[in-house]
């Protein structure tokens, strides 16, 4: 009850009070504690569990990663991944959205984050789709829904959160949310031709290209493809950790960007450096804010309860799935979505195993349902960038774009209930 209780009180401190998340659980964690072990050891704890938090060997793939991410963002990587695709398919109706959305799945596998990603899509596709009056609701629709693509394909800093809380193996993690993450990608572009072809004024084709100018296009997205074979090989043959992955896909994305595509300056080197520090350092404060709370939810044994509670239900184990699925897409609509993960994962992780679901494919479908948090109103984080960085586009406009979206996401988490091995199969091929 205290920690049903604690959670109550969390959520009304960040969704009233507009704390940020991190000290939001901290703080709730820190209270709750006292009051059930004594002011002395919930000062203990909260001084170990800091020190273990901002001292975890673990963690260190978080800036790695994002560093990585922000060199590409800002060498330029994005604009040859969107130039190739809108060379070869811009051409058909809806082409230039669906270029987008491909442009994103590109961008994510080397960025991990899908504000970037965003804020790169908006900045180099928005232009060409008014250039040629696409639908302003579908334009922003379309980039706000690939950019949560650099959630789900890998390297995504939210499953390397999961699966440093839950101890599960990172790059079987990456590779889970490799297939399901392309198949979103397919989704999305299905969902814009779809569209386009009922409304037929909503996305013209471009100009004719020729089959010259398309083959010219493919050689500025080798980088890309070399980097994320690098980092993902690497994984895969077990050549080296998660951690060394990050550290050996921020080296080579310096080399190719500096070295080979000399496109990287000093200025942009300290602006990555810039936004690898601010992203990181939020990401940190969220998980030893969740740590903190974790640790007052565990002396509370909800956690336990919660299982034990679960054992007792007649309810076949996908419908108690579904149920859970159902509070994370709820969720992720009113608060931060990692930060609800974090809170959350203590309690429904164990219920899932006692269901009998494979750990891996939960992290997987969780980040799914998650990006959805990151679309839908009111919070909604990369339609806000959308809007932000498209002056002309009103929010409303954005979010009704959204929403012609929200169908692929089920059709995607609805195949990755039926068919596990849309994520399993991947992982099972790890060594």
């Amino acid at each position: 009850m205290v920690g049903l209780l604690g959670i109550l009180i969390l959520l009304v401190v960040m969704i009233v009070l507009q704390m940020p998340v991190g000290f939001s659980m901290a703080l709730v964690g820190f209270c709750g504690l006292w009051y059930v072990t004594g002011l002395n050891s919930a000062l203990s704890m909260i001084g170990t569990e800091t020190w273990s938090s901002f001292s975890s060997y673990g963690l260190t793939v978080i800036p790695l990663f994002i560093f990585m991410g922000t060199i590409c963002f800002h060498s330029g990587v994005n604009k040859n991944l969107y130039q190739a695709a809108y060379l070869w398919f811009g051409r058909t109706r809806g082409g230039i959205a669906m270029a987008t959305i491909l442009a994103c799945a590109g961008f994510a596998a080397i960025c991990g984050s899908n504000n970037a990603t965003a804020a790169t899509m908006t900045t180099v596709a928005l232009p060409e789709m008014r250039k040629y009056n696409y639908n302003k609701a579908l334009s922003a629709g379309s980039i706000a829904c690939g950019s949560t693509l650099g959630v789900v394909i890998p390297p995504s800093v939210v499953l390397i959160v999961y699966g440093i809380q839950t101890g599960q193996s990172i790059g079987k993690l990456f590779w889970g949310s490799t297939l399901p993450g392309i198949l979103m990608a397919l989704l999305f572009a299905l969902t814009v031709y779809l569209l386009c072809v009922k409304h037929k004024d909503w996305g013209p084709g471009g100009p004719r290209v020729s089959l010259i100018d398309k083959l010219k296009a493919l050689p500025g997205t080798i980088e890309m493809f070399v980097l994320f074979g690098l980092v993902m090989g690497g994984l895969y043959t077990g050549a080296y950790t998660p951690t060394e992955a990050g550290a050996a896909g921020a080296f080579f994305a310096l080399v190719i960007a500096g070295a080979f595509r000399k496109k990287l300056s000093w200025k942009g080197l300290a602006s990555a450096i810039a936004d690898s520090l601010r992203v990181t350092c939020m990401v940190i404060v969220i998980v030893w804010g969740a740590v903190i709370f974790g640790r007052f939810l565990t002396i509370s044994r909800l956690p336990f309860v919660a299982v034990d509670f679960v054992s007792t239900l007649v309810v076949p184990p996908f419908m108690i799935m579904i149920c859970i699925l159902m509070i994370y897409a709820i969720a992720g609509m009113v608060m931060d979505a990692l930060g609800f993960l974090l809170i959350s994962v203590p309690i429904f992780y164990p219920m899932a195993i006692k269901l009998g679901f494979d750990p891996v494919w939960f992290g997987c479908i969780l980040t799914v349902v998650t990006t959805m948090g990151a679309i839908t109103p009111p919070v909604g984080i990369c339609a806000y960038v959308v809007c932000g960085m498209a002056e002309d586009i009103p929010l409303s406009t954005v979010f009704k774009g959204v929403f012609w979206f929200i169908p692929a996401y089920c059709v995607a988490m609805a195949a990755m209930i039926i068919f596990p091995k849309i994520v399993l199969f991947l992982p099972g091929l790890v060594r």
